[in-house]
C-alpha cells in the first residue's frame, strides 16, 4: 500500500492541535513564529513582559484562525519568573509540544575601527559595563536554559501522549553567534555564540538521559524586528526597506514566510536534533564562520 497520503504538505508539516509556547512572541521573529503555528491550528501561548503588546497581537492576529493565541505576562530572565510561567502552563495543559525560546536583547553597537590601540580601547571599553554583559547573557543564554529544563516534564509528556511526535525545543539564536566578526556588538554576539553551544549540549544531554525531546535552533540573519528597526507598528509588526542588506545573495532581508518555512521544518522534522539551521539570505557565505 502506498504512503502517498503521509507525504502531503498538511501531514508533513502538521501542527494542528499542538500546544506551543513562544517567548518574546509579541513582535519580530517571535510574532512570525506565533502566527505561523496559530494559523495552522496550534494553541500558542505567547510570553512577554508587556501586557499591552501581547494583547495587540491577539487583537490583530488572533481572530478567525484555525488555532489560538493566548497571552501570558512573564519574565524568562529569572528563575522565579520561569517557574511562574511553568506553573501557569501546568494549570492549563497536560503537555507542551513545542517550546520556542525566542526572547532576546542586545546593547547598542560600539565602534571597532581605530588608528591607535588607545583609540580602540576607548571605543570598546568605555561604553561597556559588566551589567550590560550579564543582563544580555541572562536573557539570551540563561533564559533558554531555564525554560528548557523547567519544561522537560511537559515536553516529555507530549512525546508520551502523541504517537509519532516528540516534544521539541527551538532556540532562536542568530548568525551573530556563528560569524567570526563582532558586528559592533561583542556582548550580543558572545551571548548568541553561547546559546548556539547551549543548544547542542542540551540536545546531547537530554538524549543521553533517555528522553525523546528534540532540541534545535534557528539562526536568523536580518529580519525586521524591534531589535533591527527600533520600532513596530500598532499591529506589532516592524518594517524594513526591501533594499536593506541588498548586498546579500538574497538581495533582501528575511520576511514572515521565510521564518514560517523554517519553524515548520524545525518543529515537524522528527529526525532533526541538536542542529542549528541558519536562515540568513546567504550572509554567512560572505561573512564567514
Amino acid at each position: 500500500m502506498s504512503n502517498n497520503a503521509d507525504l502531503q504538505l498538511n501531514e508533513v508539516f502538521n501542527v494542528k492541535d499542538k500546544v506551543a509556547l513562544v517567548t518574546g512572541g509579541g513582535s519580530g521573529i517571535g510574532l512570525m513564529i506565533t502566527q505561523t503555528l496559530a494559523v495552522n491550528g496550534a494553541k500558542v501561548y505567547i510570553v512577554g513582559r508587556t501586557e499591552e503588546k501581547l494583547e495587540n497581537v491577539v487583537e490583530h492576529h488572533g481572530k478567525g484562525i484555525a488555532g489560538q493565541i493566548i497571552p501570558i505576562v512573564g519574565d524568562v530572565a529569572s528563575k522565579e519568573g520561569v517557574q511562574k510561567i511553568v506553573k501557569e502552563i501546568e494549570s492549563r495543559e497536560k503537555c507542551l509540544c513545542i517550546l520556542v525560546n525566542n526572547a532576546g536583547i542586545a546593547a547598542p553597537k560600539t565602534a571597532t575601527t581605530a588608528d591607535t590601540p588607545e583609540e580602540l580601547r576607548k571605543n570598546l571599553l568605555e561604553p561597556t559595563s559588566v551589567e550590560e554583559w550579564t543582563s544580555i547573557y541572562a536573557t539570551n543564554v540563561v533564559g533558554p536554559y531555564l525554560m528548557t529544563t523547567a519544561f522537560l516534564p511537559l515536553l516529555q509528556a507530549a512525546t508520551d501522549h502523541q504517537y509519532g511526535y516528540s516534544g521539541c525545543v527551538v532556540n532562536i539564536t542568530s548568525i551573530s553567534g556563528l560569524v567570526r566578526i563582532s558586528q559592533g556588538h561583542f556582548s550580543y554576539n558572545a551571548s548568541k555564540g553561547a546559546e548556539v553551544h547551549l543548544n547542542k549540549i542540551l540536545a546531547a544531554e537530554i538524549a543521553k538521559a533517555g528522553f525523546k525531546i528534540r532540541v534545535n535552533s534557528i539562526a536568523p540573519g536580518v529580519f525586521p524586528s524591534e531589535m533591527t528597526t527600533q520600532e513596530s507598528g500598532e499591529n506589532q509588526k516592524s518594517e524594513m526597506e526591501k533594499e536593506h542588506k541588498g548586498g546579500l545573495p538574497s538581495g533582501r532581508p528575511g520576511n514572515d514566510r521565510d521564518m514560517a518555512a523554517a519553524i515548520l521544518f524545525a518543529v515537524s522534522c522528527q529526525y532533526l536534533n541538536g542542529q542549528t539551521v541558519a536562515v540568513d539570505g546567504g550572509y554567512l557565505i560572505q561573512a564567514g564562520t
